[in-house]
């Protein structure tokens, strides 16, 4: 990794108004709060907060969504210079539900949305020449022309010898089908270098149920990957690089928000990555593992507070945390 270049993370793809029940429900009227979200976003944000350079690339409509949206992504210390104001599509939205175990339904309002309209040609390349690692997802995936400007951007910031990050992020909801899902998500991989799952899209992928055979599977398919980490939520998490499968338990919290944990986590993972903690170029055990334990860590704080940036913990809580469960 070329640790002369501008920044230290690029990401690309959604960025858009998660509508959460408000905790006060009137009769009659369903109350939501509007809460900034999109996955990349997220994992940049808690980059960001740990104090890594970072740039969005995506593309949000000018009204008073995207306003909201620039402005936390400013406020985030996320570089927005390649964040496109659209006139002429209105920004996405997305309302969740939470059933009783707390666990999220989504509804989304992204049928011809900015962040779907995004073309090559409104990508600052120099972002994509002048970062250490570049991160993606599937949502921006769904349908062109993203899915093909994703790509482009992906296999140009490769050419440039940026290390590839992925996160699926699987949404059934906003496929066509999900064979074409699988598909597209799956020929994606061949660019990626770190990569995160999780249960259900592991599953997904391979069609495989047992958590450590889909592991080895997804990994041995994919020539280009260093790293394959499957979250499994409060169970904590399992990795290989080819060699074992590494398990690191979960942090035993009080949660009362999962929005945005798996994008803590693959943020925390990343920013071990660039502070030189774990070299996925050259792994072993003991940093891998002392890698998934300050991500399973910050997962797990982010749980604790409500939303998914203002949740996002520090490197201090991090640490502390770590040193009293190991005390």
């Amino acid at each position: 990794m070329d640790m002369q270049k501008k920044y230290d993370i690029v990401a690309i793809g959604e960025c858009l108004i998660d509508f959460v029940p408000s905790p006060y429900q009137e009769q009659g009227k369903l109350n939501f709060s509007g809460c900034p979200g999109g996955a990349p976003a997220n994992v940049l944000a808690c980059a960001s907060k740990f104090g890594l350079n970072t740039a969005f690339i995506g593309k949000v409509g000018n009204d008073v969504f995207g306003k909201l949206l620039h402005s936390t992504l400013s406020g985030c210390n996320i570089n927005t210079s390649s964040l496109v104001i659209s006139d002429k599509y209105p920004t996405t939205l997305a309302f969740v539900s939470l059933d009783k175990n707390g666990d999220r339904e989504f509804s989304f309002y992204r049928n011809q949305t900015a962040d779907c309209m995004i073309t090559p040609d409104e990508i600052d390349s120099s972002l994509l020449s002048e970062t250490k690692v570049f991160h993606f997802g599937s949502v921006s995936m769904t349908t062109e022309p993203a899915r093909g400007t994703t790509l482009y951007a992906v296999r140009k910031a490769k050419d440039y010898g940026a290390l590839i990050s992925y996160d699926p992020n699987l949404r059934e909801l906003l496929w066509d089908s999900l064979s074409e899902a699988r598909e597209v998500i799956s020929g994606a991989m061949k660019y990626c270098d770190v990569v995160k799952v999780s249960e259900e899209e592991l599953c997904f992928l391979t069609g495989i149920g047992d958590v450590d055979n889909a592991l080895l599977e997804l990994f041995n398919q994919n020539s280009s990957m260093k790293v394959l980490v499957v979250t499994m939520g409060s169970k904590g998490c399992k990795a290989t690089y080819g060699q074992d499968i590494l398990t690191s338990a979960g942090f035993d919290v009080k949660t009362i928000d999962t929005v945005g944990a798996g994008d803590t986590f693959w943020g925390a993972f990343l920013y071990q990555i660039l502070s030189g903690n774990f070299d996925p170029y050259n792994p072993d055990d003991k940093s891998l593992s002392e890698a998934l334990t300050f991500s399973n860590a910050a997962g797990a704080l982010s749980t604790t507070k409500n939303g998914a940036i203002p949740a996002m913990p520090v490197l201090d809580d991090i640490v502390n945390m770590i040193k009293q469960y190991a005390g």
